[in-house]
This record gives C-alpha cells, sequence and structure tokens, in this order.
C-alpha cells in the first residue's frame, strides 16, 4: 500500500436538537403542567489510535466527518435521543492539528489511546425546567447548542528509538537492512528511499528497537531542495540519531566533511531541538577503503570535522554493505536507550540516583 502520511480532514460534531414546550392534556385533568422534554445530545468526534493501520490513505479519500444531531425532545417527558458518536481511527503516531492555529489537538502515541476531537452540542431544555411557584404554564424552551467544528491537519510521525540521519546514498537503507529484517529499497543513485522504513533491531532474546530509515537530506533542503524537510519530522520522536557519512564516496568533488557539516546546518534550520537530540557519528563504507588506509582516512575524517563543528560524540567506523563493526554499534545503542529509561530516585542526601533493580 503507498504510504501516505499526511491528510487535511473537516470535522463537525452533531448539534444538540431542541427542547420542547409542550403541555400534559388528559381526560379529566384540565390543567395539566409543563411536560416538554429536552433534546438529546449531538454526536461527539473521537479519534483512536489503532496499531493495525499503518497509513492515513483513507483520509485521503474523505475527508468530511459530520456527527449525528440530537433528537428534539417531546410531550409527555420524552427526552430527544442523543446522536451516535463517530469514532476515527488512525495510525499509532498521528498528531491532529487545529488547520488554522496550528495547536495540536491530538497526539495518539499509544495503541488504544483516545482523544475527543469535536464535542456535540448540548441538547436544548423542555419547558418542564422553567416550572415554578409564579410561572405554572411556562413556554419557555432552549434550542440544542452547535456541536464543535474543525478544519485539521493530520500527519503520521513515526515511532521510532533511532532515527537515520544523512546524504542520499549514505548507507542508511544498507544499514537497516543489515540490522533489521526491513528490506528497504537499495540502489546506487540518490532518492531510492521515499518514504520512511521501520525496522526492529533484536540485540538478545528480549531486547530490541525500532530503527527508522527517512530520505535522504541535500544542502538546501530546509528550503525545499531535493524532497524538502518533509520527512524529518519523523525523527522528532526518536532518542537518538544516528549520522551516517559515506567515508569514501566515488564522486571525486565530494568532500564528506562538508557534506556531513551541511547536514547539520540543514537540521539545525528546520528545528534546533531536534538539532540538539543525542546524533552519534557513523562513518559508512570502510569496505571501498584499502585495510591499511583505514585508521588514517578516519582520523583525518575526525581532525577535520571535529575542527568544523566541535563535535565530540561517540564515533563508529561500520561497512554496512557486509555487517562489519555493525555489532559494536547496536550494542552501545541498546545500552544507552536502556540509560535513557532508566527512572531516577532520590537518595536519603536528596540526590538523584539511578534506580538499580535489587
Amino acid at each position: 500500500m503507498k504510504f501516505i502520511d499526511e491528510a487535511k480532514i473537516y470535522v463537525k460534531a452533531g448539534d444538540g436538537g431542541n427542547g420542547a414546550a409542550t403541555f400534559r392534556r388528559e381526560k379529566y385533568i384540565p390543567m395539566g403542567g409543563p411536560n416538554g422534554g429536552d433534546g438529546g445530545k449531538g454526536g461527539s468526534i473521537y479519534v483512536v489510535a489503532d496499531r493495525n493501520i499503518n497509513t492515513l490513505v483513507d483520509y485521503r479519500y474523505t475527508r468530511k466527518f459530520i456527527g449525528k444531531r440530537g433528537e428534539n425532545g417531546g410531550g409527555a417527558d420524552c427526552y430527544g435521543a442523543g446522536g451516535e458518536d463517530i469514532i476515527l481511527r488512525m495510525p499509532v503516531g498521528t498528531v491532529v492539528s487545529d488547520l488554522n492555529t496550528g495547536e495540536i489537538l491530538a497526539d495518539l502515541d499509544t495503541h488504544d489511546k483516545k482523544v475527543l476531537l469535536a464535542k456535540g452540542g448540548k441538547g436544548g431544555l423542555g419547558n418542564i425546567h422553567f416550572k415554578s411557584s409564579t410561572n405554572r404554564a411556562p413556554r419557555q424552551k432552549t434550542n440544542g447548542e452547535q456541536g464543535e467544528e474543525f478544519e485539521v491537519s493530520l500527519e503520521l510521525r513515526v515511532l521510532a528509538d533511532v532515527g537515520l540521519l544523512g546524504l542520499p546514498n549514505a548507507g542508511k537503507s544498507t544499514l537497516i537492512r543489515a540490522v533489521s529484517s526491513a528490506r528497504p529499497k537499495v540502489a546506487d543513485y540518490p532518492f531510492t528511499t521515499l518514504h520512511p522504513n521501520l525496522g526492529v533491531v533484536r540485540v538478545g532474546a528480549e531486547k530490541s528497537f525500532v530503527m527508522a530509515d527517512v530520505p535522504g537530506l541535500i544542502e538546501g533542503a530546509a528550503d525545499g531542495a531535493g524532497l524538502g524537510i518533509r520527512f524529518l519530522k519523523h525523527l522528532q520522536r526518536t532518542r537518538i540519531l544516528l549520522h551516517l557519512v559515506d567515508i569514501a564516496p566515488i564522486d571525486p568533488d565530494a568532500d564528506p566533511v562538508r557534506d556531513a557539516k551541511a547536514i547539520v546546518g540543514e537540521l539545525v534550520k528546520h528545528d534546533p531541538e531536534l538539532a540538539h537530540k543525542p546524533r552519534w557519528l557513523v562513518l559508512n563504507k570502510l569496505d571501498l577503503i584499502p585495510e591499511e588506509d583505514r585508521e588514517a582516512a578516519i582520523k583525518n575524517f575526525l581532525k577535520a570535522y571535529k575542527k568544523a563543528t566541535k563535535y565530540d560524540g561517540p564515533v563508529f567506523p561500520i561497512a554496512a554493505i557486509n555487517g562489519e563493526g555493525t555489532k559494536p554499534l547496536i550494542y552501545a545503542i541498546q545500552e544507552a536507550l536502556e540509560q535513557m529509561a532508566r527512572p531516577e530516585i532520590e537518595d536519603d542526601d536528596g540526590e538523584t540516583a539511578d534506580h538499580e533493580e535489587a
């Protein structure tokens, strides 16, 4: 199925039904009092996260969702029935925002999470509510309230622990194929990845993490060059970014240091918060460098790159095509993720300490 990660829809909850102004009219009861019932509540619209749904494609074809109106109240104290609610099921990771204000209305980040998107209008009051000692035959009633309505944007942001970042042909798809069961397209031309791919990386019998491969960036992506910055939102939920660099480019005009620095610049231009996520440097395609020259190539790259960017994070030289160096990388990722997930508790001195199981 085609990957659809964005859509725009209109939602309108049902209006409440009107209250009734009626009176009891029965034989032998000439002065029957008011008995008009309330109107029913309008149907609300909910969004629910469903892990069995992978795309937003259904919302590309059906774009209007209007809730049922509540029934009007009736005589003999009859209350109108409420309108049926509408449940919109969406992939886990969908963010629902008001199209006009940009306000996030729902973040469906866990399976079965249910959020009220548009509330149905309250039903109007019947005249039974307006009876008093001074007003024995009230003719007042109220109309039902209008249901909420929104134009909303839907964005599917993939949920992954680790995101792959780099130029086209840096080897991101090859890496995710090497360490997981995901099988993204791999070829020797740019932009073979046209939508995000997810792979589960199993480190042990009960240990694993999810890795996301998104389309490659080029310099100027933040201004719309190449595939643009569209898919970077998928990296916003990740906890670690792996910045893949082709350390042995075939193009004689390519400069790995310049290109790696440009990617960091695009991150900062797009989202400074994303740029400050933990980012590890992965030097790929070692297999294209003679073994006796690898140490010097790595040393020279790091010297120039660190001088240009002040980078002081982890560095992993690998050859994704044959898996060389990938095991130390995935073990280090698993350990780092476990450290991030470990809760902190206060010790007796009021200082925080990592929680350890007894």
